[in-house]
């Protein structure tokens, strides 16, 4: 049972919040997923009864039996998206109907109850209005929207949960990267899988991040900023990014990223990337990328520039890639065109400033 697709949200402002002088100075540098804001979203869900309480409230811990089932059992799903603020002062979120959809499909995947698509979005909504204070208005700097859902029953049987929590709450941001845009670099590691075939990967799950944490650690010990995994089969073939889907551009302007084959997250902003070098004219092929021949390419030229893309880093060139007892720079050393000319589009279209082709933009305020 999924409970009702409209549901009132009880408005509770909190009586205490951050003062005005002293959010101002918080966004000044806010960073990334450190400053949060004063309200958050509750929902709560039980077996036979569906999805019930929607409230907005002040942001506070969130008291937790030991014996909670998702503390045993990692049943827990969440998302990512932002919202920016418009040339004209309004307010607008970016392709939240797709962070909707995904957050039902990881919800199916996980065996969770599937949060109506109309109370997701008004979740959003009712948070971003009551805390529009807190957008701020730098050129990179937007707010970042959590919407996640985890398992509540008090039960230690391994069986999924009969009550769940649903929450958003909301934190203002800069870059992802600090020092702005700039190339990164990646290390492939050797001994760690994302995903196989079969497993969750295509869902947006804590437990598949939990799971690359030591494949991150291994990457910062050798010098670089993001891991890249192969696929679990072969060991040959480009996955993804930690957190990021991948692209690659040929000489001729075309694309070239890895294929949703279920071991992959499906990106918005992959999916975003596709949809605007289509409507360039430029050719976007979905297939496997050996390592072998992102290296070869990129010696030879043939393979001109790679980026890696999410909500978070939104498009960000890689420029040296470096695996165990070899290294190569991509021929154009992060710094390429097309890179700089998707990434521009897509940010132009996210803050407002240029045509909306696909009608991604979703106005708030």
């Amino acid at each position: 049972m999924s409970g009702g697709d409209n549901l009132e949200f009880e408005i509770r402002p909190n009586p205490a919040p951050v003062g005005d002088a002293e959010r101002a100075a918080l966004l000044v540098n806010p960073g990334f997923g450190r400053i949060f804001t004063d309200h958050m979203v509750t929902v709560r869900y039980a077996d036979g009864k569906g999805w019930y309480e929607p409230r907005v409230e002040a942001r506070a811990p969130i008291p937790m039996d030991p014996a909670s089932a998702v503390l045993h059992y990692a049943q827990e799903i969440f998302e990512g998206l932002k919202a920016y603020t418009l040339p004209d002062g309004g307010v607008a979120m970016f392709r939240p109907d797709a962070n909707a959809a995904r957050f039902a499909q990881s919800a199916q995947r996980m065996a969770m109850p599937q949060l109506p698509v109309e109370t997701f979005l008004q979740s959003l909504h009712e948070l971003i209005r009551i805390d529009r204070s807190w957008l701020p208005t730098s050129d990179e700097g937007s707010l970042y929207l959590r919407p996640f859902a985890y398992a509540s029953e008090v039960f230690l049987g391994v069986r999924p949960s009969m009550e769940y929590l649903y929450l958003v709450i909301a934190s203002p941001v800069g870059p992802y990267f600090s020092g702005g845009v700039k190339p990164v670099s990646v290390w492939v590691t050797p001994d760690y899988t994302r995903a196989a075939p079969g497993g969750t990967g295509a869902a947006k799950c804590g437990g598949n991040y939990a799971a690359g944490l030591s494949a991150q650690a291994e990457a910062i010990e050798n010098g670089c900023d993001q891991v890249v995994y192969l696929d679990a089969v072969e060991r040959k073939y480009i996955d993804e990014l930690g957190g990021m889907n991948v692209f690659f551009v040929l000489d001729d302007g075309s694309l070239v990223t890895p294929p949703l084959t279920g071991t992959i997250l499906p990106g918005i902003t992959r999916d975003s990337v596709i949809k605007l070098a289509g409507r360039a004219g430029r050719k976007v092929e979905e297939r496997p990328v050996s390592l072998a021949e992102w290296q070869e390419g990129a010696k030879s030229g043939r393979i001109r520039e790679a980026f890696a893309c999410g909500t978070a880093a939104v498009i960000t060139p890689i420029g040296q890639v470096k695996s165990a007892g070899d290294e190569f720079v991509v021929a154009d050393g992060g710094t390429g065109d097309v890179t700089a000319e998707l990434r521009k589009q897509l940010v132009d279209i996210q803050r407002g400033r240029a045509e909306d082709p696909f009608g991604w933009v979703h106005r708030v305020l």
